[in-house]
């Protein structure tokens, strides 16, 4: 991503705007980094009660908690005095990504309502956000005084009632796909390595609409299970919930990160400094400064000796949850199939491989022809405009690409004739254009009316798809003039922020607005649903 210089300290949001001092301070900062510094200027109190959605006037108001690249600490700050339910939504690190089978709202007024028990479910903000959730659930059950406080929260916010959707609606009810096969999509020296996905649907009879997501139940690698079960000197036939303990660590739990619930297991059955450690690593403590790198084979290495017993063990370890991609085909364009845009995840810890554990279930574990547990998890604001003529600007780097090459094909299947503009980039023209030759061809064909490339490698200076819609500001202020709705796919820590950052300075320079007026037209084009975002 982009290196950027910071800004200077600028004080945008005034000492008289009704925010409190954690308030006014991350708004400042969060301005301070969307504005240029030449463009930025002071909003008014009005404007910034408008930015905050009303968080000024109310317990019950919006309010920026739902920025995953916030530590949640400062989220926490911003929902002080707010009713559980939303002090839960704030401890979730990312809107409404359905990871978790809901929205963040459902999910947070079903466990507020005690009709979802589970407070593990939220994959992006893993264990911190588990933990707060927990805190946050014994909220309820504390003294009557706090239940009194409670009281309006209950009446405001009934139970959500959780129903098991038809099958393959939900990671809940997951139904059974053919992987048909992988492609990789880089060429030569690539530092990259991303797959195209194929899987046969139509067993399941399961379809889709473009903008939704395909959630993958992934299997452990096997070797680092194996590993696992010697270090807890068991053989790998031990019986488990009636499977072998293979099958077990293989399917049904997750490997990483060590959940709380490991340490308190391993500090029951072990004394003196090794217990001090793990009781202050199961209270989230990092007593040895290496807390953020302990999955559960670094957590029996580093409290080797231990050796829990397989049955208490599996017990600690959390649920292997299913993961989400973003769907890159098009139901009407290829019915009963389905593809996804795939990077694979590799790194090393010390010097020990870490593998992601979907995504290298994808890109070299699953066989072609093996069946594995799937589901489609349907998009909440993230989708092609009701009216086909309507232009679509899309901005998606790297495997952001996805749902607009599924853009694409399914305005082609449907003969849509509302004109279409790609932003893609990555580091190398050479060896990271994805779908090169499908793209290059809708472009001869007028499918694809606008093709824009950023290569962040390929000269001395990194240029970024924020650069280039600045090249090309002026065309795009003409396209969202007549109407265009614009999507980002990709990357929520730096490409969005930047992304939404150039698309202010181009309202501001392009259609004749002050830097107040461009971030109220960016504003009201998220709230009609023209400026729409699937970022991870």
């Amino acid at each position: 991503m982009n290196q950027i210089t910071p800004p200077p300290k600028l004080d945008i949001i005034p000492a008289s705007a009704p925010f409190s001092d954690a308030q006014r301070s991350w708004l400042n900062g969060f301005f301070a980094g969307l504005l240029s510094p030449d463009v930025a200027t002071p909003l008014s109190t009005e404007q910034g009660a408008a930015v905050m959605g009303g968080a000024g006037d109310g317990d019950d108001g919006e309010a920026p908690w739902h920025d995953q690249t916030m530590p949640i600490a400062d989220r926490m700050k911003l929902a002080e005095g707010r009713p559980v339910r939303r002090k839960m939504m704030a401890a979730m690190a990312q809107q409404d990504c359905g990871q978790c089978g809901y929205n963040c709202n459902d999910y947070s007024e079903a466990i507020a309502g005690r009709s979802e028990a589970r407070l593990n479910l939220c994959v992006p903000g893993g264990k911190e956000t588990a933990r707060m959730l927990k805190s946050l659930y014994e909220e309820l059950d504390k003294a009557p005084a706090a239940k009194t406080t409670d009281k309006a929260d209950a009446v405001a916010a009934p139970a959500v009632t959780v129903t098991i959707a038809e099958p393959g609606r939900s990671r809940d009810n997951p139904v059974a796909a053919t992987f048909l096969s992988r492609r990789l999509l880089n060429k030569g020296a690539s530092e990259k390595e991303t797959y195209h996905i194929e899987f046969d649907l139509s067993e399941s009879k399961l379809d889709y609409v473009v903008g939704d997501s395909f959630g993958v139940f992934p299997r452990n690698e096997l070797g680092l299970v194996d590993q696992i079960i010697a270090l807890l000197g068991a053989s790998h036939t031990t019986k488990v919930n009636n499977k072998t303990l293979r099958e077990v660590l293989i399917d049904d739990v997750s490997l990483s990160p060590a959940p709380d619930s490991l340490f308190e297991l391993i500090s029951f059955i072990t004394g003196g400094a090794q217990r001090e450690k793990a009781r202050a690593l199961a209270q989230g403590e990092d007593p040895d400064g290496d807390a953020a790198t302990l999955d559960v084979m670094a957590t029996l290495q580093k409290f080797s000796g231990t050796r829990p017993h397989p049955e208490a063990f599996v017990e600690a370890l959390e649920p292997l949850q299913p993961r989400l991609y973003s769907i890159s085909s098009s139901h009407n364009a290829t019915p009963g199939k389905l593809s996804l845009t795939v990077d694979s995840v590799r790194y090393v810890i010390g010097k020990r491989k870490r593998l992601g554990v979907a995504s290298t279930f994808l890109g070299e574990r699953i066989n072609d022809g093996e069946k594995l547990k799937v589901y489609v998890q349907k998009a909440h604001g993230f989708g092609l405009p009701q009216d086909p003529k309507t232009p679509v600007i899309m901005i998606g780097p790297g495997t952001g690409i996805a749902p607009f090459r599924a853009f694409l094909l399914d305005r082609k299947a449907t003969g849509a004739p509302g004109k279409n503009w790609l932003f893609f980039g990555h580091q190398r023209s050479d060896c990271d254009f994805f779908y090169q030759d499908e793209l290059n061809a809708m472009k001869t064909s007028g499918q694809l009316t606008r093709l824009s490339l950023a290569w962040s490698r390929d000269g001395e200076k990194k240029f970024y798809v924020q650069d280039r819609m600045r090249e090309v500001g002026r065309e795009l202020w003409t396209w969202l003039a007549e109407g265009a709705h614009l999507y980002i796919c990709g990357d929520a820590k730096r490409m969005a922020k930047d992304v939404e950052r150039a698309l202010v300075d181009i309202v501001a320079q392009f259609g004749a607005r002050s830097t107040d007026e461009a971030v109220s037209f960016v504003a009201e084009l998220k709230k009609t649903g023209r400026f729409q975002a699937d970022v991870y």
